[in-house]
């Protein structure tokens, strides 16, 4: 009997196990069982480009050619909701029950729910999916005023396209500043500055305890009890792995799916990979990781010879509110011996220095200039011997004559 590799869920780490299974195994029957009607695509465009066209080819990880030419069969508009792993079986919500020798588990995750009186409201939203975003842009009118509860990446990029599209945006963040994980300090008051200087107001350290109107949203009450007027509210306050469909199998789990570094789960011929895994008490959570962890699955699905994966130094763009800027590594600079900044030629840059390597940076500069960064965090590129009192430019130098060619 051949092979069948099956795979739950259709994001972008169904497609890149698919292609690692079938790079690795040509002649394999490869199938992934996705809940929606479109093809596996790109969620990172629904806050990124909310305004243009989500249903457009453009907004697709693989074209429908892609997995013709592959022979993926991608099953849309099915929900799986039975795992048999002592016969080696899932079922469908239509009865099917479909046999599988490998099974990789990627249903992803859900936007946590808003914990407060009034999230039921008619324009209360959240992003997650198309139809998410299909929702707000069909129950937006001219002259809205927006309250987006969250100041992290996803918020920003939402807040962004809210204001670009002309409608008045207040910012909510329970942190003291915007995208806390990410920015030291001097760089999130310049992204508050910016924001503000834009029109979008920005209210940080503030919860927001209920969300008030009786049938669609009038406003929010914030926890020192002010309030704000709105007419919707978007909320994004993180995510929670989708983890119902392995509820009444023997496949363990704490907050996600636990996965061991090959990405197999604590049942044989189980695999899992992106939202959904937790490995080493942690859901990664990134559009990256999750890329290369479904990568790494379905290599291992198909291969005799296991890899592991190895967590990729976190990196994250903002291109919003006429800014470019990144971060990336570790940027806590209680957990650092020191940093550098400097402002040169209009641009503010910041590194994070432990243990005489650079464990972080933020800077304000396009994509291009992160490459230097990334590759002297990621080989873990001494700094002995250079005089970190030089200008950062001289420094960032003297580290690229270091780096690995």
């Amino acid at each position: 009997m051949s092979k069948h590799y099956v795979i739950v869920g259709g994001g972008v780490a169904a497609v890149h196990a698919a292609k690692a299974i079938r790079d690795q195994d040509p002649d394999t029957e490869i199938s992934i069982f996705g809940e929606e009607a479109h093809l596996p695509y790109n969620r990172i465009k629904l806050t990124k480009g909310l305004f243009t066209d989500l249903h457009s080819d453009k907004v697709l990880i693989k074209k429908e050619k892609w997995y013709k030419d592959n022979r993926i069969t991608v099953h849309t508009s099915t929900r799986v909701t039975h795992i048999n792993t002592d016969r080696r079986q899932v079922e469908t919500a239509d009865g099917r029950q479909i046999a599988y020798h490998k099974l990789l588990l990627c249903m992803g995750a859900r936007n946590r729910a808003l914990p407060v009186e009034g999230a039921g409201l008619k324009n209360v939203h959240t992003l997650r999916d198309l139809q998410d975003a299909d929702r707000l842009k069909a129950s937006l009118e001219s002259g809205n005023r927006i309250v987006v509860i969250g100041g992290g990446v996803q918020g920003l990029e939402t807040a962004w396209a809210l204001h670009e599209a002309g409608y008045k945006v207040t910012v909510v963040e329970a942190a003291p500043r915007l995208m806390i994980r990410q920015l030291d300090e001097t760089s999130s008051q310049m992204l508050k500055d910016t924001l503000e200087q834009a029109g979008v107001k920005v209210i940080l350290h503030s919860g927001v305890t209920s969300i008030t109107g009786k049938e669609a949203v009038t406003g929010v009450t914030l926890d020192d009890e002010s309030t704000v007027a709105c007419d919707h509210v978007v909320y994004s306050i993180g995510i929670v792995p989708n983890t119902t469909l392995v509820k009444d199998t023997p496949i363990d789990t704490r907050s996600g799916i636990i996965v061991n570094p090959n990405m197999e789960t604590s049942t044989p011929h189980v695999y899992a990979a992106g939202d959904i895994a937790e490995m080493n008490g942690q859901v990664e959570g990134l559009w990256g990781g999750a890329l290369e962890q479904g990568r790494i699955a379905g290599n291992n699905m198909a291969a005799s010879e296991p890899a592991a994966y190895r967590k990729a130094v976190p990196v994250t763009f903002l291109n919003a509110f006429g800014i470019s800027l990144f971060s990336i590594g570790m940027t806590d600079e209680s957990q650092c011996d020191l940093s550098v900044s400097a402002q040169e030629n209009g641009i503010y840059t910041q590194i994070f220095v432990k243990d005489h390597t650079i464990t972080g940076a933020v800077s304000w500069e396009g994509a291009a200039a992160s490459l230097v960064y990334k590759s002297a965090i990621e080989t873990e590129c001494s700094l002995e011997g250079i005089d970190l009192s030089r200008s950062l430019s001289a420094i960032m130098s003297e580290v690229q004559t270091r780096l690995p060619n």
